[in-house]
C-alpha cells in the first residue's frame, strides 16, 4: 500500500473539459479496461476524477488528453507520511510546514505555485490543515497530536488558545483598493494600535500620499501602505507575502528594516520574498520549498540564511540528498571585453547628446554618453527619477527641451518597449496575440529556442490573455518585446511578478538575445541580483525624486554600482560559492571596512 501512495494525479480544473472531448483518458486507461473505476467521468461531473489508489502510473492518460489537463507525478519516497494539506481530489498538496521561531524572521523561498501562500494561510490559522484527508478532515486534537514533538505543536496550541493574532500582508496589493475605502491617513489612524503612525509614515515615505484616496495610489505606494497597515497593528504573528514588488532598491531596504523592527521575544515574523538579496538581508533563517508548481510542494527543514538561499540556487537539498532542479544557478559576472579599455572593432557605436526635459515640476537632465551594440545598460535609480522619461526621449516619443551638443544628434532608433505596467486588453488567446504582433519571430526556430522555450510560452499558448496571472503576463510581454525587430530594446522592470527562478531565466534570455541579435538593451531593474547579472554598463540617476534629477553617462558596472550604493549607504559582498551579491548588515565589521575603503560594491572575495 505504501508503495502505491507515493504517486499523485493532478487534474487541472481549468483545462479539463469532459464535454468537449471523447474522454480519451478513460478509454485508454488499462485499469479501467480490467473493470475497475480508475478514471471516472459522469455526465454531471465538471472534470474527470482519477483514483490515486488504483492508478498504476502508466501515464497513458497524460499523453492521450487533448487539453493536457492531467499530470501523474511520482513523489520522492518518504513524503506520504508528511502531507499537511490537500485541497481536494486530484489537486495540489503541501507536505510539511515551515517552522517559525519566536523573535526571529523566517524567510520562505521557492517558485510560484509551490505552496508558499498555502503555508502562510495554515500558519496564520486561516486554513485548517487536513493532513491530506479532504473527505474526513481531522479535528484540532488530532492535528496537534500529529505535530507532537515539533515546535509546531506549541505554535498551533498558542494559536488555538487564541492568544495569537496573525496579520497577513497579501501578495497582490493591487486588490487592496477593492477592500479598503477612505484615504491613507484615515485608514492608518483606524488601525494604529502601536502609536507608530508618524514614524512609519516617515520610514515608508507615506507622508506625500497621506491625504490621498487608497484607490488613487500607484503600485509602489500601495505596497508601502500595505506594509504600514500590517506594521501599525498589534499582533503576535506578522506575515508578509512579497513585500518588495513595485519598490525601488532604497524602499526595499527601508521596508526590510520596518519588517525587522516588528520582532519581539515572543512574536513571529514570516516573509515570502523573491528578491534574494532582500530576503538575505531580512531573514534570520530560511525554509526552501520545492516540488512541482500546481501539483505538490515540500518544505525543507530550516537552514541558515546563506545556506538556505544557496541550496535553493544549487537545486539540491543535502540533508535529504535530493535534487529538485536539473541545473544550478550561478552569477559569475564575466568581464565584458569593452571594460578592458580597448574598444573592439566591429561594434557599432552610438552617441546621444547632453539634453534636458521639463515636465510640470519635474526636470530631468541627461549627460551625453555613448553605447555600442551587443550591450546591456542597466539604469539604477529610485522611483520617480525619470528613467522612463529618458527611455521615451531615446525612442523619439518625447522631444527634449534643450540640447547642448548641437553637433551630436539623437540618432533615429527603432525601439521596442516593454512598459512597467502591463494591462491585458487583448480579447483572445496568447497564440493569436503572438501571431498578430510578432509573426515572423514567433515562426523563427532560433527565436523559439532562445526566447520562447526558456520563458515557457508554449504552455500558455491556448490561454486567454485576460486570464493570465501577473507572472505569465510578464513572460508574454518580454517575449513580445524581444520579438519585435528594433535597434534598441527598452525593458522596464522585467522581474516584477516573476519568482526567483524565473527571474534568473529571464535575465539569461535577455542577455543571450541581445548578444546574438547584436542590439542594445536599456533595462530598468530594482532586483539587485538581476541587475548585476545583466549589466555591461550602468547609468546612475541622482537628485531629488519627482523634482530635479540627473542621468549620468553610462559607466562600468563596478564604478557605477559603487556610486549608486554610496548614495544608499549600503555595501555588498559576493558569495564565494555562486557569486550572488549579498547585502552586508548595517554597521557589521565588513560593512564598516568596505565603507572605509570606499568599495561599496565588492567583486572579489
Amino acid at each position: 500500500m505504501a508503495d502505491r501512495l507515493t504517486r499523485i494525479a493532478i487534474v487541472s480544473s481549468d483545462r479539463c473539459k469532459p464535454k468537449k472531448c471523447r474522454q480519451e483518458c478513460k478509454k485508454s486507461c488499462p485499469v479501467v479496461k480490467t473493470g475497475k473505476l480508475c478514471i471516472e467521468v459522469t455526465p454531471a461531473s465538471k472534470i474527470a476524477f482519477i483514483s490515486e489508489e488504483l492508478c498504476i502510473g502508466c501515464g497513458i492518460c497524460v499523453k492521450k488528453c487533448p487539453f493536457e489537463a492531467i499530470q501523474i507525478i511520482n513523489l520522492p519516497k518518504d513524503l506520504d507520511k508528511d502531507t499537511t494539506h490537500r485541497y481536494g481530489p486530484n489537486t495540489f498538496k503541501l507536505h510539511r510546514l515551515p517552522v517559525p521561531r519566536p523573535g526571529q524572521v523566517l524567510g520562505l523561498v521557492g517558485t510560484n505555485g509551490i505552496g508558499k501562500s498555502t503555508a502562510l494561510k495554515v500558519l496564520a490559522g486561516k486554513l485548517k490543515p487536513n493532513l491530506g484527508r479532504y473527505n474526513n478532515p481531522p479535528d484540532w486534537q488530532e492535528i496537534l497530536t500529529y505535530f507532537r514533538g515539533s515546535e509546531l505543536q506549541n505554535y498551533f496550541t498558542r494559536i488555538l488558545e487564541d492568544n495569537l493574532k496573525a496579520i497577513i500582508k497579501p501578495q497582490y496589493v493591487d486588490h487592496i483598493p477593492k477592500a479598503v475605502q477612505g484615504n491613507v491617513g484615515q485608514v492608518l489612524d483606524q488601525k494604529d494600535e502601536r502609536d507608530m503612525k508618524a514614524e512609519l509614515c516617515i520610514d515608508l515615505e507615506l507622508n506625500q500620499v497621506i491625504d490621498r484616496n487608497v484607490g488613487d495610489l500607484s503600485g509602489g505606494e500601495l505596497q508601502r501602505f500595505a506594509i504600514a497597515v500590517v506594521a501599525i497593528q498589534n499582533a503576535e504573528i506578522y506575515m508578509f507575502d512579497e513585500p518588495s514588488s513595485y519598490l525601488d532598491v532604497k524602499q526595499r531596504l527601508k521596508a526590510a528594516q520596518v519588517v525587522r523592527s516588528l520582532l519581539r521575544p515572543n512574536s513571529y515574523v514570516i516573509v515570502v520574498e523573491h528578491d534574494l538579496s532582500v530576503l538575505d538581508y531580512l531573514s534570520d533563517f530560511i525554509c526552501c520549498l520545492y516540488g512541482k508548481p500546481g501539483a505538490y510542494g515540500v518544505v525543507t527543514l530550516p537552514f541558515s540564511v546563506r545556506e538556505g538561499i544557496n541550496i535553493f540556487l544549487a537545486g539540491f537539498v543535502p540533508t535529504e540528498n535530493l535534487r529538485f532542479r536539473d541545473e544550478s544557478l550561478t552569477f559569475k559576472v564575466a568581464e565584458t571585453p569593452q571594460e578592458s579599455g580597448e574598444e573592439i572593432q566591429g561594434y557599432q557605436r552610438y552617441r546621444y547628446p547632453t539634453m534636458s526635459k521639463t515636465q510640470g515640476n519635474f526636470k530631468l537632465s541627461v549627460i551625453g554618453g555613448e553605447f555600442t551594440d551587443s550591450q546591456i545598460i542597466v539604469m539604477l535609480g529610485e522611483n520617480g527619477t525619470g528613467k522612463t522619461t529618458f527611455i521615451r526621449m531615446l525612442a523619439g516619443l518625447l522631444k527634449p527641451d534643450v540640447v547642448e551638443d548641437a553637433d551630436v544628434e539623437i540618432p533615429e532608433f527603432n525601439v521596442s518597449y516593454k512598459p512597467q505596467k502591463i494591462s491585458p486588453k487583448f480579447q483572445s488567446t496568447v497564440r493569436h496575440l503572438l501571431h498578430q504582433k510578432i509573426r515572423d519571430s514567433y515562426m523563427h526556430p532560433q527565436f523559439t529556442t532562445d526566447v520562447m522555450k526558456p520563458l515557457q510560452i508554449e504552455q500558455l499558448m491556448d490561454q486567454e490573455v485576460v486570464n493570465l496571472s501577473g507572472g505569465e503576463l510578464q513572460r508574454v510581454a518580454l517575449c513580445l518585446c524581444l520579438g519585435k525587430p528594433a535597434d534598441i530594446y527598452l525593458i522596464d522592470e522585467p522581474s516584477a511578478y516573476l519568482d526567483s527562478e524565473q527571474r534568473i531565466v529571464a535575465a539569461k534570455v535577455i542577455k543571450r538575445f541581445i548578444l546574438h541579435a547584436k542590439k542594445t538593451a536599456f533595462v530598468v531593474e530594482h532586483d539587485f541580483i538581476m541587475a548585476t547579472y545583466l549589466a555591461d554598463k550602468v547609468i546612475v540617476y541622482e537628485g531629488k525624486a519627482s523634482l530635479d534629477c540627473t542621468a549620468n553617462a553610462p559607466q562600468s558596472l563596478v564604478s557605477g554600482m559603487n556610486r549608486f550604493l554610496s548614495h544608499l549607504n549600503i555595501t555588498f559582498r559576493r558569495d564565494p560559492t555562486n557569486y550572488r551579491p549579498r547585502i552586508n548588515k548595517l554597521d557589521s565589521t565588513k560593512d564598516r571596512d568596505q565603507k572605509a575603503a570606499g568599495s561599496y560594491y565588492y567583486l572579489d572575495d
